[in-house]
């Protein structure tokens, strides 16, 4: 059987803590730095003296004290992340007959903790690198989470039967070169997503390299193009779809990068004006963070599915 080795239990577990991860401490943790409230409480890990499961927490949000229920709740996000993905490593540990599998679920724990060191430092040092360096860590143990949720899939298990299409059996100096030209275009997008998540975080922590994001968010659309149309050119169903997830992100992630300019340095030519702190501003900088986490998950994803089927083509 193609799947043989496939156990749903392992994919929906991966698959679940990537969800929960996307959906409370990095959303939150986007809306923490959107809000300016990451020094909302000068101590860590304990949040103005308190214990963190004791801190009153709703009570802030009741008082008007918006950035603290903000900046405790992504806390508190962290912390079920950091119990989800010990269950997770464990269950991978007694499950999962790989053993470099089994590597990647502790490096996802692992990470996880990292990641909760790195916010700790950036409260006790308030020093605004080490949140930029906090966000785009998040970034990286996300694509992690859906990594292990690829490999555990059973797509990734069908892969070694799989038809290759234009791969043909036979013509392995085309068959390679087309593998090549696929990995490394898949590649190029990752890295050069990441690069500009980095310009991202610099413009948002740090207020620098404005230009310098906008004018990258070319060449990374470039490169998604390049990656997704030789996916659905010269890849396979799996690849194919992986890549036109990915250029479906990078096309959303500029209507909302273009949302978030507008509504945070306004449009004079129509006499438009932003408004700090409004509805609109919070939300559609807090979304195009999050967004450029998901794309950049979706480029690793599709990067790690062209890697696995010019393996076994």
């Amino acid at each position: 059987m193609p799947d043989s080795g496939y156990q749903p239990v392992l994919h929906r577990s991966a698959f679940a803590t990537a969800c929960v991860a996307l959906l409370l401490p990095i959303t939150v943790g986007a809306l923490v730095t959107t809000l300016d409230a990451g020094m909302a409480f000068r101590d860590w890990p304990s949040s103005d003296g308190w214990f963190m499961l004791s801190y009153p927490w709703l009570a802030d949000l009741t008082g008007g004290a918006v950035k603290k229920f903000v900046e405790h709740g992504h806390r508190l996000a962290g912390a079920l992340v950091g119990l989800v993905s010990i269950g997770l490593a464990v269950l991978f540990w007694r499950r999962e007959p790989r053993p470099w599998v089994r590597g990647v679920a502790l490096a996802v724990l692992l990470s996880v903790v990292g990641q909760g060191v790195l916010g700790g430092g950036r409260v006790l040092f308030d020093e605004r690198v080490l949140a930029m360096l906090h966000g785009g860590l998040a970034a990286l143990v996300f694509s992690l989470m859906a990594c292990l949720a690829v490999i555990t899939s059973r797509g990734w298990f069908a892969a070694a039967d799989r038809d290759p299409g234009p791969w043909r059996p036979g013509a392995s100096r085309g068959r390679a070169v087309s593998a090549r030209v696929l990995e490394v275009l898949a590649v190029a997008a990752a890295v050069v997503v990441f690069g500009q998540f980095l310009l991202g975080g610099m413009l948002r922590h740090l207020g620098r390299a404005v230009f310098e994001h906008v004018a990258f968010a070319f060449v990374v659309l470039a490169c998604v193009v390049a990656a997704a149309v030789a996916s659905h050119r010269g890849g396979t169903a799996w690849t194919a779809r992986a890549g036109r997830w990915m250029l479906a992100a990078a096309l959303g992630q500029i209507v909302l990068g273009a949302a978030a300019w507008l509504h945070k340095f306004g449009f004079a030519p129509t006499g438009f004006v932003a408004v700090h702190g409004s509805t609109e501003h919070i939300v559609f900088r807090t979304a195009h963070t999050v967004a450029g986490m998901l794309l950049l998950m979706t480029a690793v994803v599709h990067a790690v599915r062209v890697y696995r089927e010019g393996r076994v083509a």
